[in-house]
């Protein structure tokens, strides 16, 4: 342990130059409370979105690596803010017209347009925390709801009162003049229809803290600040919540910057001191848009778990959280291949590299080995090719390359299989666009074939390349079980074929044989997918493209 935590006090891998930073804040001893106390916060407006879910994992990742440079222990705690009141009807929820009489409720007043809980608010809690679960994460779920109705915040809602001129003072340096003139830190909820009402204070009284208010038809009211009968705006909500909370850590996107100062000073007036803080940068649609869940643009959690593993979402998130992402189905497969590549490095690396390591953050140091024999980008292509509709047909392919897998002892390949065929057919197969070869790429992967009916074709196209080439040396043993040698056949046609340079070759094969620009190694494609089933695909494509012209 103390050779991992002197290493780990090194590791330039950003959850740990982020986890020394929040040391730094009880080098002088643990704090009174007792533990560190790390916060994500969820804006429940509408469905939860991949970003959400992201700033839970990242958070997550520097709680992890704090627990190996400190003994103090953690909590990590996920708030909603769902007495936001519903400013819009969002767009993506079934029957979205029936939701229109209740703008400006609470969440956890409006109805589920889902029919499944007492709230569209709590419907989205529900939604989170099923997902949060799923990874496994380690928290414990706040209700705003329920934090500011049980008397949880009285105290500090008490002191915001006491402290109100100065709190005021913070807020309307930020605003514009016309909008200081309505503005106030207290949003009311009207005492007869539970509207949250956006006036402006009549009488704010220390004394007794309740705040004195005309609502929209003029009628005056007179509330305490405490019992649930108001919540905070949001960015005072940001420092107070911090404040009662006691706050170590919080993470949030590159839009909420430039309101880092206003949610510090009014933390600090609320006699907390603010937390340490992490800006990541957003995460954006194929368009570069970003992804909101109001609008439900990008990718959801939902959706990547059907086409891949949570493992590999984890993976996404990890990398440079500072740069901003587009959050595509384009991004699925290279997340997945990518892991499992680090996975296998992880095996032979030393306790520096392994902490620099994606996967050691992913898996908090306890890391699993891959059992993926094949590639996901290579089923996305072996289902291309072969029309697989279920896994069981994957599982006939994958068997010609790796005889002892088994779904039994490769659980991850298995997984990985069906969603191949998952993701073939909803986002692939519907976008493939097959072209005709030119005359040089018909000859070519005619060639091809042909060189792939005899040992004796294979190596005279060796041959041939390496004289092309001026290069004196053995041939290869012909072995058509071997992806190596496969792809060296398939080298040697483009060569003998003149294509330059050579990646335009196995564009033309991917482009012409499976609809697709890209892919993995040729070689290794075939090893995977058959010699015979080879030769059959490009015979069939020749003959399909001619038919075609």
């Amino acid at each position: 342990m103390s050779d991992l935590r002197d290493t780990a006090l090194k590791s330039k891998a950003w959850p740990f130059e982020e986890a020394r930073r929040v040391l730094k804040r009880y080098a002088k001893g643990a704090p009174e409370k007792g533990y560190v106390l790390f916060e994500t916060g969820y804006g429940p407006s509408g469905l939860p979105h991949i970003g959400t879910f992201g700033e839970v994992a990242r958070t997550t990742m520097i709680k992890n690596a704090f627990e190996v440079i400190s003994d103090i222990p953690t909590k990590l705690i996920c708030f909603s803010d769902d007495l936001d009141g519903m400013r819009k009807v969002p767009g993506n929820v079934p029957d979205a017209d029936s939701l229109t009489p209740h703008l400006q409720k609470p969440l956890t007043s409006v109805p589920d347009p889902f029919g499944t809980h007492e709230s569209f608010g709590h419907h989205n809690n529900a939604m989170l925390r099923r997902f949060l679960d799923t990874f496994g994460f380690e928290y414990e779920f706040y209700s705003a709801t329920e934090f500011y109705g049980s008397g949880q915040f009285d105290e500090v809602l008490k002191r915001a009162v006491e402290k109100y001129d100065e709190i005021m003072e913070v807020m309307l340096a930020s605003l514009r003049e016309e909008r200081r003139q309505t503005y106030s830190i207290f949003l009311p909820f009207h005492p007869e229809t539970g509207r949250v009402l956006y006036v402006p204070m009549k009488k704010v009284c220390a004394e007794t803290h309740t705040i004195t208010f005309d609502d929209e038809d003029g009628k005056e009211w007179t509330v305490p600040v405490t019992g649930g009968n108001v919540k905070l705006q949001w960015k005072p909500d940001f420092g107070a919540r911090w404040a009662a909370l006691g706050v170590d850590f919080e993470m949030y996107g590159k839009d909420h910057s430039t309101n880092t100062p206003i949610y510090d000073k009014i933390c600090r007036i609320l006699g907390h001191r603010a937390p340490d803080h992490f800006t990541y940068e957003l995460f954006l649609d194929a368009n570069g848009q970003k992804i909101s869940k109001t609008s439900g643009n990008g990718i959801s959690i939902d959706e990547w778990l059907t086409y891949a593993s949570a493992e590999s979402l984890s993976y996404f998130m990890y990398l440079k959280p500072k740069t901003a992402k587009r959050m595509h189905f384009d991004v699925i497969p290279k997340a997945v291949d990518e892991y499992h590549q680090q996975l296998r490095a992880y095996a032979t690396q030393d306790t520096k590299a392994r902490l620099n390591n994606p996967v050691w953050h992913i898996h908090a140091g306890d890391v699993p080995e891959s059992d993926m024999v094949v590639p996901f980008s290579m089923l996305l292509n072996l289902a291309s090719a072969s029309s697989a509709e279920d896994k069981e047909t994957m599982w006939g392919f994958i068997n010609k390359y790796a005889p002892d897998a088994t779904p039994q002892s490769n659980p991850t390949m298995d997984q990985a299989a069906g969603f191949a065929v998952a993701y073939f057919n909803d986002y692939v197969k519907p976008t493939k666009v097959f072209r005709a070869p030119s005359d040089q790429e018909r000859v070519a992967l005619q060639d091809l074939a042909d060189a792939l009916k005899s040992a004796e074709a294979a190596l005279a196209a060796i041959a041939k390349k390496n004289d092309i080439l001026g290069k004196d040396e053995p041939l290869p043993e012909a072995d058509f079980a071997d992806e190596e040698f496969l792809q060296s056949v398939v080298f040697a046609i483009g060569k003998i074929h003149g294509f330059e340079p050579l990646r335009d070759w196995f564009t033309a094969i991917y482009e012409v044989l499976l609809g697709a620009s890209q892919g993995p190694r040729f070689g290794g494609f075939i090893a995977l997918y058959g010699v015979d089933e080879t030769i059959a695909l490009i015979d069939r494509a020749l003959m399909d493209r001619a038919l075609a012209d």
